[in-house]
């Protein structure tokens, strides 16, 4: 049986893993051309992943979908703990990258390669707990979870309306997602 939850978590990881492979072509293209990339689309896209994955998924996998595969589960406490933690850290882990970034941007040259680590580490390490959540928590999610337990998780995540898994964006989002969409490499962008 089909859970839209399920649906809904693999788009947005989807569009996530699509962001940030776009944010590190652009990063990697910047360094073999020599200059630095441009830092307002990059603005543009850390605020994407700030506000709709930060702020809309994590939160419905820590408090709605994590405690109930933990409850049928145990073996995957460590796991749960550990993706917990990294959406616990989520918040902090942007701002340093945006920290790197300004540093990068007003200081120059001197902040590049501390810019240029901290991005391939963010990326590696969101690419990274997203497969573990794929690889692990979802087909135990699916194998385990009852029915009852479906209905809320489906009912949550309905509401999740993230544009890049095809919702159109808000009226207030839009010029974000133009922005990004004109600007950004691909998978993401057109640039």
């Amino acid at each position: 049986m089909r859970h839209l939850a399920l649906d809904v978590i693999r788009d947005e990881h989807q569009a996530l893993a699509a962001m940030l492979r776009s944010m590190g072509l652009l990063v990697a293209q910047a360094e073999r051309e020599r200059h630095p990339p441009n830092f307002a689309v990059l603005r543009a896209m850390l605020f994407y992943v700030d506000e709709f994955p930060e702020r809309l998924h994590h939160p419905k996998e820590s408090e709605l979908l994590f405690p109930r595969v933990r409850e049928r589960c145990p073996e995957l406490s460590a796991t749960l703990d550990r993706l917990d933690a990294d959406h616990d850290r989520g918040e902090a882990a942007i701002r340093v990258l945006e920290h790197t970034m300004l540093a990068y941007e007003v200081l120059g040259e001197s902040r590049r390669q501390a810019f240029v680590d901290a991005m391939e580490r963010y990326v590696s390490s969101y690419l990274s707990h997203m497969s573990v959540e794929e690889s692990e928590v979802l087909p135990a999610a699916r194998a385990h979870l009852t029915e009852a337990d479906w209905a809320v998780l489906d009912a949550a995540f309905a509401t999740n309306r993230d544009p890049l898994t095809g919702h159109p964006a808000d009226d207030v989002f839009r010029p974000l997602f133009s922005r990004i969409v004109m600007a950004a490499p691909a998978p993401v962008g057109l640039g």
